[in-house]
């Protein structure tokens, strides 16, 4: 029975592409769509090239040929980078030291990179160690030891970047709140640093909103800990569609929450913690069966410049002084103009006041 796979080589694009003669049309279509994988080889030999022929054969995968160190580099650091670059020393002109110091400067390790070398130097040898290598192949090598070695890179590289996922699902984690998916006081903290930075460079504005939920304890005693939890999750995500991308929003107690506002003045600051008190808490929230109505009280403080523990102090104390005088009051730092509270919503029997 013959081979279904067969090879072909164009000229122009220096291309390897793999298809089947017996698929049907729709399925070829559909092979088509779906992007295949790409190893850049660098090298003029053509007994290399013929080993790699069978190799790809039955990999299924295409390989993009170039005949220089230049256009290989291109190739690398071009729009789609290669799963695999297999680099052949005996190339014309190739400064190897030069070469992975640019390939390694522009992709780090995205790129894993095979040498073809029938003589181990020490600089290959002190690569290896370095990884800026990751595996030396004699050019001798036979079709079905060359698919061997290609496979274990291939696992190595797939296990690199499921490692890499966990790195940056840990660190998400770390950065945000496991509850609600906004910053953590630690995070936000440390945002509003390097925000309060700018603000002195630059000389712009800043402003923090500290808000917390008048009497979310009666709630928690009512309901329970877990539509409470719902209900936080809720606040968060109303809020944060009031908020421009660049806004930074985290949480920073049980129901507490601050939001920086790079470019806002304080009169700016007012508004949005006006938009907050009727957009997000005038309209009731539904958890386990219950209509909920909260109400939150707001504590605004502008940057200056200062330290952003400084900033949020003052909020704290403005927010202290909000508390004081009602629900859905909103009260500014020192020297700033104060809103008046809400007037209270008259709400349906099914309705319920969080005081």
């Amino acid at each position: 029975m013959p081979n279904p796979w067969y090879l072909s080589l164009t000229p122009a694009s220096k291309v390897f592409l793999i298809s089947a003669d017996t698929f049907p049309i729709e399925d070829l279509f559909h092979m088509a769509q779906t992007p295949k994988t790409t190893y850049l080889l660098a090298s003029n030999e053509p007994a290399l090239l013929a080993d790699m022929e069978q190799v790809l054969a039955s990999s299924g995968v295409q390989v993009h040929i170039v005949l220089s160190p230049e256009a290989a580099l291109e190739a690398m650091i071009g729009p789609i980078t290669p799963a695999a670059a297999w680099l052949d020393t005996r190339l014309p002109d190739l400064d190897l030291g030069r070469f992975l110091a640019a390939a390694r400067a522009e992709l780090g390790n995205r790129c894993p990179i095979v040498l073809f070398s029938d003589t181990i130097s020490d600089e290959i040898k002190n690569r290896l160690d370095e990884g800026v290598l990751n595996d030396v192949l004699p050019t001798t090598l036979a079709p079905c030891q060359l698919t061997l070695r290609l496979d274990m890179l291939l696992r190595a590289q797939r296990r690199e970047h499921e490692l890499d996922h966990l790195r940056d699902a840990i660190t998400r984690s770390d950065r945000n709140d496991r509850l609600t998916g906004i910053y953590s006081r630690d995070t936000i903290l440390a945002a509003l640093f390097r925000e309060t930075d700018r603000v002195q460079r630059m000389n712009t504005s800043l402003c923090a909103i500290l808000f917390d939920i008048d009497d979310f304890g009666h709630w928690n005693s009512r309901l329970g800990n877990a539509p409470c939890d719902q209900l936080l999750v809720h606040v968060a995500e109303r809020v944060g569609r009031l908020l421009r991308s660049y806004d930074l929003f985290g949480r920073v107690g049980k129901d507490e929450f601050l939001a920086g506002l790079p470019g806002c003045t304080a009169v700016n600051a007012v508004l949005l913690a006006e938009r907050i008190r009727n957009e997000v808490f005038g309209l009731p929230f539904s958890v386990a069966d219950t209509s909920v109505r909260l109400t939150a009280c707001f504590g605004i403080a502008p940057s200056n410049g200062r330290s952003p523990i400084v900033v949020l102090r003052e909020a704290e104390e403005a927010l202290r002084l909000a508390r004081a005088c009602g629900p859905e009051t909103i009260q500014c730092a020192a020297g700033l103009p104060q809103p008046q509270p809400a007037p209270v919503a008259f709400l349906s029997a099914s309705d319920n006041f969080s005081w």
